[in-house]
């Protein structure tokens, strides 16, 4: 050692702190890398993600290397500084203190901090190029790896831990992967981040959700006179009705309307029979049936419409495939009018949005940005009469959470139309 210039043991010292940090850099850069870009990059045939993935799956093994190499790199930092330090300064214990405290100093800003947050900051960037050093390396000590491995599995074994057991083998769960999508940020175009968080909604509400009510299904009454029928015909909306004999709960089947055109233009008398003839089979479907089943049955049934009922065989609504469709993509088709007022509603300069009381709850959150609860009654109407426990005679507000609903009109038993008031806090958001 007395032979050796101090410039040699200077370097060599800057060698193994560097070398020090090469490893702490790799080993948290490897540890958080986003294993699903890699996954992407590594079938685009990326030979660096191939290499980091091969490592990632041997977490045992990629550990023991780092941890071997850091411990053997620092050990020798410490001693040659404290080789540097008697050379210098004699056996002084003082001398030797401080130069072990000065080496330490080195090592954590220089080779452990400082290299980790730059792993951490760039981990995809770095894990592509250490990969290829450090399977090199992998193999190189696999002797030594393997004896320090026999002696932790030894250890681990009592305690449950297999060793080579990774946690990338975890699936994430949907809203863990809600979360990724919400995360995005602009590497997803807002569009589609809606149709996939819309995506996951649909394995948490049922077709009761997002029904047609009762009361807004447009239908034909077989016991009406026939020119009452020939106007329905006439004059419809849509291109499937439920047709009823009496009442709403005995549908007798569903008419194609374009089948049924023809009938408006028959010589003879127009006459039910004709129009029993094109009715097709009506398909029913539990109100507690999921969106997302719902969707597959829809598909493997071949229908596109279904009519909901309750536990006791009453007609509640109906809900067709383009119903859910818009849950996913947002509306595309046209409305009839009248069916709920749900349609193209928002804020006005005051703070205040007027609606109708067979507003869905689920639309007025997702167009206002608010929070109403959904657990219960699927309508604003329903919503205050569920609070109010009766029917107000007069005009009357309520705060639900921090939005306030006014009633502005009450009529046959029901709510027709309300006031809603932006929250306080949103329209101070908005006036800044």
């Amino acid at each position: 050692m007395d032979t050796v210039p101090l410039w040699v043991l200077v370097l060599a010292l800057v060698f193994l702190i560097l070398c020090s940090a090469f490893f702490a850099m790799a080993e948290t850069a490897l540890m958080a890398a986003n294993k699903y870009r890699l996954r992407h990059l590594a079938k685009r045939g990326n030979r660096g993600a191939i290499t980091t993935l091969w490592l990632l799956d041997r977490t045992d093994k990629l550990l023991s290397l780092v941890l071997i190499a850091n411990t053997a790199i620092n050990a020798m930092a410490t001693a040659l500084v404290t080789a540097i330090a008697i050379l210098f300064f004699g056996h002084e214990e003082s001398v030797i203190t401080v130069a072990t405290a000065v080496v330490a100093f080195l090592l954590i800003v220089f080779a452990e901090i400082s290299p980790k947050v730059i792993g951490a900051t760039y981990p995809e960037n770095i894990s592509l190029g250490a990969s290829f050093i450090l399977k090199a390396l992998m193999s190189v000590a696999k002797p030594v790896i393997w004896f320090v491995n026999l002696f932790v599995a030894i250890i681990l074994r009592p305690l449950g831990v297999r060793a080579g057991a990774s946690a990338h083998q975890h699936r994430l769960s949907p809203e863990e992967l809600r979360s990724i999508v919400l995360e995005g940020g602009n590497f997803i175009p807002q569009k589609h981040k809606s149709i996939l968080l819309n995506l996951f909604d649909l394995e948490k509400i049922s077709v009761e959700d997002i029904m047609t009510p009762r009361a807004q299904i447009e239908a034909i009454n077989l016991a009406l006179p026939i020119e009452d029928i020939k106007n329905e015909l006439a004059t419809c909306y849509h291109n499937k009705l439920p047709v009823y004999e009496g009442e709403i709960n005995k549908i007798v089947g569903i008419l194609h309307v374009r089948n049924a055109v023809g009938l408006l233009n028959l010589a003879e008398e127009l006459e039910v029979e004709h129009i029993r003839e094109l009715l097709t089979e009506p398909y029913y479907i539990p109100q507690d049936t999921g969106v997302f089943t719902q969707l597959q049955y829809f598909q493997e049934n071949r229908e596109r419409l279904g009519i909901i009922v309750d536990e006791y065989g009453e007609v509640q609504g109906l809900v067709t495939l383009e119903d859910i469709i818009e849950e996913m993509i947002g509306d595309f088709t046209t409305s009839m009018p009248g069916a709920g007022g749900s349609d193209g509603f928002a804020w006005n300069a005051q703070g205040e949005c007027l609606l109708e009381g067979t507003t869905p709850l689920r639309d007025i959150n997702k167009r206002l940005g608010l929070n109403l609860p959904t657990d219960g009654p699927k309508t604003v109407n329903g919503l205050l009469l569920e609070l109010l426990q009766e029917i107000p005679d007069a005009p009357i507000a309520l705060r639900i959470g921090n939005c306030v609903i006014e009633v502005v009109q009450a009529q046959d038993q029901a709510i027709k139309v309300v006031k809603l008031l932006r929250p306080a806090g949103r329209r101070q958001q908005l006036a800044a």
